[in-house]
């Protein structure tokens, strides 16, 4: 038991595939804990119940497991949803993220992109990759929204993205402000109305 009261598993979680999403579940913990700064990989060892040098022979530092675990776990856990409307596969988005973001998980991944840890050339990679896979993602939801005559052609997945996201950014990292779910659907719907004026179609 660490100090503070955290019991610790005493078990390994076993290895391959269950030891890397122990490690990384670890590592999100951690950080929801104890913060970048103070984070260490004999904390999350500890946390994921296998020894040191197996997390230092897979990841070899702290930067790179915490990339790998902003990318892998984090990035799970808002997926995109498809349905037959997009007014509401876009609100479900926008509600899932806000959901993401209030949770110790989220919590602790926002933390990391505000603390020095952000800078750090793999963990801002990470981050880029995780939006460049949700653009992906947005990519065939458009086309058959485009099909349905439910917005204009040529509508470009990504501007539709980034319009649902970041106004709710905006008052995570920026402004400080609440979130909720009113918050989530004002945003998917003023990201609905520019794609549907066009103002999101590519040139």
């Amino acid at each position: 038991m660490r100090a503070g009261g955290t019991t610790r598993p005493s078990r390994s979680p076993g290895r391959g595939p269950k030891v890397r999403a122990a490690v990384l579940a670890a590592t999100l913990s951690e950080l929801a804990e104890t913060g970048y700064t103070a984070m260490t990989i004999e904390n999350v060892a500890q946390r994921a119940g296998v020894h040191k040098t197996t997390v230092y022979r897979r990841w070899q530092s702290r930067e790179r497991l915490v990339a790998e675990a902003v990318t892998e776990l984090a990035g799970t856990r808002v997926p995109f949803p498809d349905s037959d409307d997009i007014g509401a596969d876009l609100r479900a988005l926008a509600r899932s993220l806000v959901r993401f973001l209030a949770s110790p998980v989220g919590h602790a991944v926002t933390a990391v992109m505000l603390s020095d840890a952000g800078r750090i050339p793999e963990v801002a990679d990470a981050q880029r990759s995780r939006f460049e896979a949700r653009y992906r993602q947005a990519g065939p939801v458009i086309a058959r929204a485009i099909a349905r005559g439910e917005l204009p052609p040529g509508t470009d997945p990504a501007e539709v993205v980034r319009n649902v996201l970041a106004p709710i950014y905006l008052r995570v990292l920026v402004t400080g402000e609440p979130i909720s779910q009113s918050t989530a659907d004002a945003a998917a719907n003023a990201a609905l109305a520019a794609a549907r004026a066009g103002a999101l179609s590519r040139p």
